[in-house]
């Protein structure tokens, strides 16, 4: 259930029709979650609610995306919700882990809201386990791409233009038989429940993915992200930063703890 807050510029910044909702799947390196961070703290996007469920697990904390002394007291908690009406875009951020037997309940009330809202179109960012990749999927980029149909009808040409590619389908039963084909995203989370439900009720849904292991995961998100742009266009890219496309993110502050403080100096 989304909850607005007293922020935001009023019942304007709250009308979603026609926005995209752009949010990450809680998966492995928690690289969707890394990649919204750099989307919020680049295009500055202003906090405009919060989404209230009980399936995820509870957290508070400072305001990660802070600036100066005097915003950095602002409390954050699980899920909260950005906006950016000059780009219709808005934005779920996710940053707790789901409670067992959760993820439907949860899906089910986020496509919900997606219709109540009038979103035009879902962007979920996830990933999948490297070392679960079928012979297939070794070869060529770590990215891939699903839609479902409603949103294949509108975007199909622009992935096929991108030269993007499309996350394959496993044999169900390998090495038995290679006629079923399945959809399969290890360490993908709520991913594969989130876009199967989407078919089903008729919502535009795209999911960008990137196959990495848990460890830094800094590099994927920027990977990820810039992906990602390359079909939204949330940043102009700049020649001159072709070399390094990452500098054209804007790294949050919460970053600086992302692997916890130093070691002390009483320790040597």
């Amino acid at each position: 259930m989304f909850i607005p807050c007293d922020r935001g510029g009023g019942p304007a910044a709250l009308d979603f029709k026609g926005f995209t909702l752009l949010m990450p799947a809680v998966s492995v390196g928690n690289v969707g979650q890394l990649a919204i961070d750099l989307v919020i703290s680049t295009l500055d996007m202003t906090k405009v609610g919060y989404f209230y469920t009980d399936c995820l697990v509870p957290m508070v904390g400072n305001n990660p995306y802070a600036t100066a002394e005097e915003n950095s007291t602002e409390l954050s908690i699980n899920a909260e919700v950005y906006s950016l009406p000059s780009k219709k875009l808005v934005v779920l951020q996710i940053r707790s882990p789901f409670i067992k037997n959760k993820y439907r309940p949860f899906c089910e009330t986020l496509l919900s809201w997606v219709k109540s809202s009038k979103c035009a179109r879902v962007v979920l960012l996830s990933s999948s386990h490297a070392y679960q990749r079928d012979d297939e999927q070794l070869l060529g980029t770590p990215l891939r791409y699903l839609l479902t149909p409603d949103l294949e009808k509108a975007v199909g040409g622009r992935m096929k233009e991108l030269n993007w590619k499309e996350m394959e389908r496993v044999a169900a039963y390998p090495g038995i038989s290679d006629t079923d084909k399945v959809l399969h995203i290890p360490g993908g989370g709520i991913t594969k429940l989130l876009f199967t439900q989407s078919c089903s009720e008729g919502i535009q849904m795209a999911v960008l993915l990137k196959f990495c292991s848990e460890g830094d995961n800094i590099p994927d998100a920027f990977v990820l992200v810039n992906y990602l742009n390359e079909w939204l266009q949330l940043i102009k890219s700049e020649s001159n930063n072709s070399t390094d496309p990452s500098s054209q993110w804007k790294i949050p502050s919460s970053w600086r703890l992302l692997f916890g403080n130093g070691l002390p100096p009483a320790l040597f």
